[in-house]
């Protein structure tokens, strides 16, 4: 059967294709890939073929069936101003209601894997446990994976799925104030990724201690996280580039997950703004994951910049480094020859 484009297609398909860089006079770019066709025979064995979707992004139903406001709800009819075209999430592409015609796409194109995200409103309207669970919300989700699993490639789909972006969501909701709730804060960006890395080791221990048996056991599942996190070059040889270029990877919030701490160059810069973790938080915290997942977008040039005490604090000039997407006239990327070499051990 024919692939069914009559609506924007659900998701916004994320390929993680390896591909070799060339060197470059710092013009010559390299073609547009033009692909009017894709499904999974378009790649090699071995390489997963999948999608990722949002659900405040994706679901819409945003006052049916018992779902209660989201910040994103209460940003987007407050602020419409901030969104660039006015709009907001209360119809989105409608999953809710079509979320079967969404996994037949899935389907056609023979997608090795889906991950969605859980609204925390659709399920606790008001907030809290002890405010009530909103069963129709969960009838949703299992439906959702009920028909998921119908489909072969999705025979070991994780039930429990959850997901975090402290530094998208932290720097553009409390620092920047461009995404809800619209903050401008020195010190919320801290507390938001702190307490967002502590729900992640929580929810990892209920899983582990309460249900691993039930679900990873017999789905052999894994429990993991996906953070956003961007790369970075230094403008120049110099030790205080270099140094800058790590400083700003440090601030990606990564190491709490590895090391079960905050790297020192954030504790010596940020101070008392940044939150600390006891020794049993510290001990959930590290290797809290069988999985790490990376949303790499883009990277960035970094120069080091003095701190200037005159300034207010942010979490955006904590790194000390002035990032940029384009030095001497070169855009970074597929241009700057063996240069990304990042992975994740």
């Amino acid at each position: 059967m024919a692939m069914k484009y009559s609506r924007s297609l659900l998701f916004g398909v994320l390929l993680l294709i390896g591909f070799a860089l060339t060197n470059s006079k710092g013009t010559n770019t390299d073609p547009p890939v033009l692909c009017e066709f894709l499904n999974r025979s378009s790649f090699e064995p071995g390489f997963i073929f999948g999608s990722g979707s949002a659900s405040y992004q994706y679901e819409g139903a945003v006052k049916e069936d018992g779902r209660g406001p989201s910040i994103w709800d209460t940003y987007t009819h407050k602020h419409p101003e901030k969104i660039a075209d006015g709009s907001n999430g209360d119809v989105a592409i409608d999953q809710y209601h079509r979320y079967k015609e969404d996994v037949g796409i899935m389907k056609d194109m023979e997608l090795d894997a889906y991950r969605f995200s859980i609204s925390w409103s659709r399920l606790l309207p008001n907030g809290t446990l002890s405010g009530g669970v909103n069963m129709k919300g969960i009838d949703y989700y299992n439906n959702l994976i009920n028909e998921l699993l119908q489909c072969d490639h999705f025979k070991d789909y994780i039930e429990l799925c959850y997901k975090e972006f402290p530094h998208t969501f932290c720097n553009m909701g409390y620092a920047l104030g461009s995404y809800a709730p619209g903050r401008y804060s020195a010190i919320e960006p801290y507390l938001v990724a702190h307490h967002l890395l502590l729900a992640h080791g929580a929810a990892l221990r209920i899983v582990q201690e309460q249900i691993s048996g039930s679900i990873t056991a017999s789905q052999k599942g894994l429990i993991g996280i996906t953070l956003v996190s961007h790369w970075f070059e230094a403008a120049s040889e110099s030790k205080q580039d270099k140094d800058a270029a790590l400083r700003s990877l440090d601030f990606m919030f990564l190491d709490p997950l590895t090391t079960g701490d905050y790297p020192h160059t954030m504790r010596s810069i940020v101070g008392k703004r940044l939150p600390k973790f006891t020794k049993e938080q510290s001990k959930l915290l590290n290797g809290s994951l069988d999985f790490l997942g990376i949303n790499y977008y883009t990277a960035r040039y970094a120069t080091s910049t003095p701190k200037n005490n005159s300034q207010p604090a942010s979490y955006v000039t904590d790194p000390q480094a002035d990032l940029t997407t384009e030095l001497n006239g070169v855009l970074i990327g597929p241009q700057e020859k063996n240069k990304f070499n990042f992975f994740v051990q």
